[in-house]
């Protein structure tokens, strides 16, 4: 894990989806095929942000590889052909909101892996009564 000055939440803005289906972002138009809700913050933001963390950590062959204090850099990789999905995320504080975006590295269909791994974030962090 690499600690970085600049970030991503310096700009506010996660990288667009490419025209393929294996993407999603909270930053994508509310019509686009690639929109996934951001994760509405309702506990303590430092709270919220180590528990985010410890979830995207918990989920199989996922490692944070680059860290801010407003943003991650993450893989995660299949299990039998070791495909790479990127994760990003940033957090707004100022919204109380995290934004994120799955996308697959290579190929173009993705079976929904990048957004069925983002509801899984949501669900644990809902769980734990840290997002709406």
């Amino acid at each position: 894990m690499t600690s970085t000055t600049s970030s991503l939440a310096d700009s506010k803005k996660l990288p667009l989806c490419p025209n393929s289906p294996n993407c999603v972002s909270s930053q994508a138009s509310g019509n686009d095929s690639h929109f996934i809700a951001p994760f509405k913050i309702i506990a303590d933001t430092e709270k919220v942000w180590e528990g985010l963390k410890t979830a995207l950590q918990s989920q199989p062959r996922t490692v944070i590889t680059q860290e801010t204090a407003d943003s991650l850099d993450a893989e995660a990789t299949s299990l039998v052909f070791r495909f790479v999905d990127d994760v990003k995320i940033i957090l707004d504080s100022e919204n109380n909101l995290i934004h994120i975006r799955s996308a697959s590295r290579v190929g173009y269909g993705d079976f929904g892996v990048n957004r069925n791994r983002i509801e899984q974030l949501r669900a644990a962090l809902q769980q734990q009564k840290l997002i709406e």
